[in-house]
């Protein structure tokens, strides 16, 4: 049996700080969402990937590694967006058995008139609390985390151009 090792105090008191974040940025991002567009901040991430994809649509299983969602979650998520009319399921033409999920003309409106809150919100909660160096060194930080988890790189949004909604 291995002996743990145990953080340090500064390790600890790091820890405890993105712990803190990862708790509060989540909470505040779906209280601005929730309050200004009745969705949550997952339901706009969904929207946001199938934004980004080719004519707007994704299989259920690569729109899920684009969310970073187990299938279960995505379908959940993807149902409560058909019910408000912003997305539709449609049969996986290459395979009868999957399903593709589109974003609906009403589903891009939705994403369209929400951004700008979302991105004020994310703008004062963490771009603006940081410089241009913290910044990239939040980006480095994050990969160097990334890379530990066994996720398809392809499927961790990056900064290359939107053709969405630009933010």
């Amino acid at each position: 049996m291995t002996r743990t090792q145990w953080l340090t105090d500064d390790e600890q008191r790091a820890w405890r700080k993105l712990a803190a974040l990862m708790t509060l940025l989540p909470s505040a991002l779906d209280a601005q969402l929730q309050r200004d567009a009745q969705l949550t901040h997952f339901g706009y991430w969904t929207l946001a990937m199938l934004s980004e994809a080719p004519d707007h649509k994704l299989r259920m299983s690569e729109l899920a590694a684009r969310a970073s969602a187990s299938q279960s979650r995505i379908s959940h998520a993807v149902a409560k967006l058909e019910e408000r009319g912003w997305v539709r399921r449609d049969p996986c033409p290459e395979d009868r058995r999957g399903f593709v999920a589109v974003l609906t003309d009403a589903g891009y409106a939705k994403l369209v008139e929400t951004a700008p809150g979302h991105v004020d919100m994310v703008r004062h909660l963490v771009v603006d609390a940081l410089s241009g160096a913290q910044l990239d060194e939040l980006e480095r930080a994050c990969d160097a985390m990334l890379d530990r988890f066994d996720v398809d790189p392809a499927a961790v949004p990056d900064a290359r151009p939107r053709p969405a909604v630009q933010a």
